[in-house]
């Protein structure tokens, strides 16, 4: 099996969040928050997404900080994988 690496040069995306489920094996849903404001009433409000992330860690746990970063597509739905 391959090794995925980060690589230096190349600058992707990079998102925290909380991790919201461990279910699957080598992936994690991290649920990422940001504060929105409504263009006419100017009142903000939380806005929430969930991306589904690669670990190969086993040692991560729900409700842990971590940090995400953008990489190729590695299945239907993950893009994201964990570094920190």
């Amino acid at each position: 099996m391959s090794e995925i690496t980060v690589s230096p040069t190349i600058h992707h995306r990079t998102l925290k969040g909380k991790v919201v489920s461990v279910a699957m094996q080598k992936t994690v849903v991290v649920a990422v928050s940001r504060i929105k404001s409504d263009p006419l009433y100017k009142k903000r409000y939380n806005v929430t997404k969930r991306y589904m992330a690669h670990c190969d860690k086993e040692n991560v746990q729900i409700g842990d900080e971590v940090t995400i970063q953008e990489t190729r597509p590695m299945s239907k739905h993950k893009r994201w994988i964990v570094i920190t």
